[in-house]
């Protein structure tokens, strides 16, 4: 009897463990599960960075070539977002190599928030010369490196190695130029230490080739390739890969950024475009990032240098409503917005916008389009009523 008794609450003992451990489970998995605009559930992955309605949720990316952050800078981003991106030249004069400048900057934000998704870059178009990997790819050096030499796509009409100022361009239709790429790549993530890459430029130079096809399959095959050696754990971001020439790369990304480099770009047309494709992101599971830059604003007349500094302070903060209303008509779970001027660390990133810790709540539902033919958007949060007129670049939002 007694053992029969001990069986019993043995059993039970056992039954009620698993029960636990399958609602935790469940609690865990619902944690993750978002509401699409459409109605759908969004179920992020676990390489995911923490995503939260609670405020407007945040990425950052920046790059200072002369100096590394100090404490009070790390702080400081560090309260803001739990995604963040170490951009390409940042730490090249003290450290002398940018994945070590990434590296260092990685492990000063671990040690303020262990969470924090923070990305390495690297560009699949460009040959910056700011990386170890990437030193010999300059006019002094490159003619004593064939092989690298080789990977460098040429001006079909010149022959030449094609240049943007003095920086050579990469041939994605070079095949061990792609294995040599993710092999860099791969390398330049494991010595930044860092939770994934950001990979720039998209479009494989398919101006200068005549089977366009060819050039945007040879890109879909080489982020391919790097995804599946960076493993599942490393998050991939394309930037503008939701664009026609990135179709083959889409696939293989985790997150895609709308850069808005151009004033056309921000025009009424584009961003309704931007929407729709936030919400096929979404329906992908997908992360999307909403970048503005300031300097591509079509409603700005003259715009101030980028040495006035103080200028474009201010007038970021009076355009900050606008572009933060533009990002919530079409945000959806995992939809991240960055803001400021530029890509260096002082065109925004240290800017306090104190909006962007404003309560903000989940999405009452998808944005609605006052007029089927018109320019002017609405949409509801917990605690923020959104109004945009893109044709007049005006909006308002509401806090409640």
């Amino acid at each position: 009897m007694k053992k029969q008794i001990i069986g019993t609450i043995i059993f039970v003992i056992v039954l009620i463990n698993c029960l636990g451990s399958e609602l935790s489970a469940q609690n865990s998995i619902d944690k993750k599960a978002l509401k699409i605009s459409d109605g759908s559930l969004f179920q992020a992955k676990q390489l995911f960075p923490e995503f939260s309605w609670k405020t407007t949720p945040m990425y950052y990316m920046f790059g200072d070539t002369n100096n590394l952050l100090t404490p009070e800078e790390v702080e400081f981003i560090a309260q803001r977002t739990d995604f963040l991106t170490i951009e390409k030249s940042h730490g090249l004069k003290p450290l002398g190599a940018a994945e070590l400048g990434a590296k260092h900057e990685i492990s000063a934000f671990k040690k303020v928030k262990p969470d924090i998704k923070a990305l390495y870059y690297y560009n699949s178009a460009w040959a910056w010369p700011f990386t170890s990997y990437n030193k010999n790819f300059t006019s002094k050096k490159i003619d004593s490196d064939p092989l690298l030499k080789s990977y460098l796509v040429s001006n079909p009409e010149t022959g030449e190695l094609y240049t943007r100022g003095k920086t050579y361009g990469f041939d994605v239709l070079n095949p061990e130029f792609r294995k040599w790429w993710v092999e860099t790549v791969t390398k330049g993530v494991k010595t930044s230490q860092s939770d994934g890459v950001f990979i720039d430029q998209m479009h494989g130079f398919f101006w200068l080739r005549e089977n366009k096809i060819a050039v945007q399959k040879a890109m879909g095959l080489m982020m391919a390739d790097l995804k599946k050696e960076l493993g599942p754990d490393k998050i991939v971001i394309g930037n503008n890969a939701a664009n026609k020439i990135a179709q083959y790369v889409f696939p293989s990304v985790d997150a895609i950024m709308f850069e808005h480099h151009k004033e056309k770009l921000l025009s009424k047309e584009s961003l309704l475009e931007d929407w729709t494709h936030m919400l096929r992101i979404a329906q992908a599971g997908k992360m999307s990032i909403f970048r503005i830059g300031l300097e591509a604003d079509p409603f700005i007349k003259e715009k101030p240098s980028h040495r006035e500094t103080e200028k474009l302070t201010q007038l970021s903060k009076e355009r900050l409503e606008y572009y933060h209303a533009c990002y919530l008509i079409g945000a959806q779970p995992y939809a991240y917005f960055q803001y400021g001027w530029g890509w260096r660390l002082s065109t925004g990133s240290l800017v306090d916008y104190p909006e962007f810790q404003k309560p903000l709540g989940q999405p009452k539902g998808a944005y609605k389009r006052l007029t089927s033919d018109g320019w002017e958007f609405t949409r509801e949060f917990e605690h923020a009523s959104v109004w945009v007129d893109t044709e007049k670049g005006k909006s308002k939002i509401v806090w409640k």
